[in-house]
């Protein structure tokens, strides 16, 4: 599947400015597009990558004063990563951030482990753990050539505990972290840190239809008594993309409201 990219015609060559530029994956919607919009708040580049159409993410960037192209992706297809990165390049002059957030998980139906179907379970190691490779292997180069960089990788507090009904949900997730400290141990010597975030449940009806006993139960089981919102990811994504984690690499932040400690 070829990147279709969305280059706003105000948008300059960087040349001499230092602003930034994150990618995003999965960016168009749900927490992908929480992420976009905080960065961009914080002065960055944003490149909006997700196979759904980019174009109400770019807008509410733009709208805000940001930067921003869209670029139609499967973070699968070694072709469409690589793309991706050049473009990135090309519009904004260097690739400072990378988020790998695209996740095969709304099209998932809870079913028993021995009744999941080999196509799910393989796009779902597609997506979530190849692609995060792929990504991470597209805009190396770059990040290397410059000396510096940051990779983030989203996984899950479902790593920890198990969920019945996701196994391959909950391992492909679980391979991220692995994946996280691989590179992280490869990468640091130029000059470029690899972490993971580990969110609690988050619900999103726009993409899963909430069980509200099973939302009750889980904010029961937290030290903070309240339903996690994609806002609670902010804080930790942008930590992790300045300057103040510089020397923090192959690392996993949970945030789930003290759901259980790590």
């Amino acid at each position: 599947m070829g990147v279709g990219v969305r280059i706003p015609p105000s948008a300059p060559t960087k040349g001499g400015n230092q602003v930034p530029t994150a990618i995003v994956t999965g960016g168009a919607r749900g927490l992908g597009r929480v992420y976009c919009a905080a960065l961009a708040g914080e002065g960055f580049d944003i490149v909006v990558a997700d196979l759904l159409d980019t174009t109400e993410a770019v807008d509410e960037i733009e709208a805000g004063g940001g930067r921003a192209i869209g670029c139609h992706t499967d973070v699968s297809t070694a072709a469409d990563t690589e793309a991706l990165a050049a473009a990135a390049a090309d519009a904004f002059g260097t690739i400072d951030v990378l988020i790998n957030n695209a996740a095969y998980y709304s099209q998932i139906t809870r079913s028993p482990f021995h009744e999941i179907s080999l196509q799910d379970w393989d796009r779902a190691f597609e997506v979530n753990v190849r692609g995060s490779w792929l990504m991470s292997c597209a805009v190396y180069p770059y990040m290397k050539k410059q000396g510096s960089g940051k990779i983030i990788n989203i996984s899950s507090t479902t790593c920890f505990k198990g969920t019945v009904g996701f196994p391959h949900y909950v391992v492909s997730k679980t391979a991220l972290i692995g994946l996280t400290r691989c590179l992280a141990e490869e990468l640091g010597p130029d000059g470029i840190t690899v972490n993971t975030v580990s969110p609690d449940l988050i619900p999103n009806p726009s993409l899963r239809p909430s069980d509200t006993a099973s939302d009750e139960f889980v904010v029961a089981g937290r030290s903070i008594k309240r339903t996690q919102v994609p806002e609670d990811m902010v804080g930790t994504i942008l930590y992790l993309a300045g300057r103040g984690s510089d020397f923090v690499t192959g690392q996993n932040l949970v945030v789930n409201g003290g759901a259980f400690y790590q």
